[in-house]
């Protein structure tokens, strides 16, 4: 049974205003990855600014293949499509402003401590809170695409990450018990609904700054 409180794409989208990235939202409770669900909705006449989120993806991706942890409803995992003004292998300036901005709203947003481990990798206290996978894509008679996949570890405890990743990997929730500076106390939940507006309105905005010109 369901006990986690799942995102609303209604709700997401009212919250935001006017916004292009996250002008039109999606959320699924299953998908293979965020980027494949994209992927199959991006026609050419698709604007850019659509978000698909999933509560559970049985196949995320990371960078060089590797696989990615996506535990249901513990997360943040979504991807954007975007048609940015840059060449079609520069997918690595996309990369690094995805994750420096996850970065930012994580150090605004709950005060914690933030780095980027380039191209693609958030860290806090030297453990990975996030990432990011970049894909880009030739359509014909429009512009390239590219899909930007993020991946955020909000509500994890240590039990939910594999025996793997546990020496490697941190979520909010468990900064923050650390730290004891974010706005929720030890043991509660981060508000995956508050976090996801504010970390899309600053991806939109900084977006338009640096790509959209």
């Amino acid at each position: 049974m369901t006990t986690f409180d799942a995102l609303s794409a209604d709700k997401l989208r009212a919250d935001l205003g006017s916004v292009v990235i996250g002008r039109d939202i999606d959320v699924l409770n299953e998908t293979t990855s965020t980027n494949d669900s994209v992927l199959e909705r991006a026609l050419p006449i698709t604007p850019e600014g659509l978000v698909v989120f999933a509560e559970r993806q049985t196949a995320g991706r990371g960078q060089r293949n590797n696989s990615w942890e996506s535990a249901t409803g513990k997360g943040l995992w979504f991807s954007i499509l975007l048609r940015p003004k840059i060449d079609i292998g520069a997918s690595s300036q996309l990369a690094e402003w995805a994750a420096r901005t996850v970065a930012d709203t994580i150090s605004k947003e709950f005060g914690l401590r933030t780095t980027v481990k380039l191209p693609n990798d958030v860290m806090v206290a030297e453990k990975k809170i996030a990432g990011v996978l970049v894909e880009m894509r030739a359509q014909k008679s429009a512009r390239h695409i590219a899909i930007v996949g993020i991946g955020v570890n909000v509500n994890h405890r240590a039990e939910d990450f594999s025996e793997e990743l546990r020496a490697r990997a941190i979520s909010l929730a468990m900064a923050l018990d650390r730290s004891a500076k974010g706005r929720i106390r030890c043991g509660e939940e981060v508000d995956r609904h508050e976090f996801a507006i504010a970390l899309l309105r600053n991806l939109d905005r900084s977006y338009r700054d640096a790509f959209a010109r």
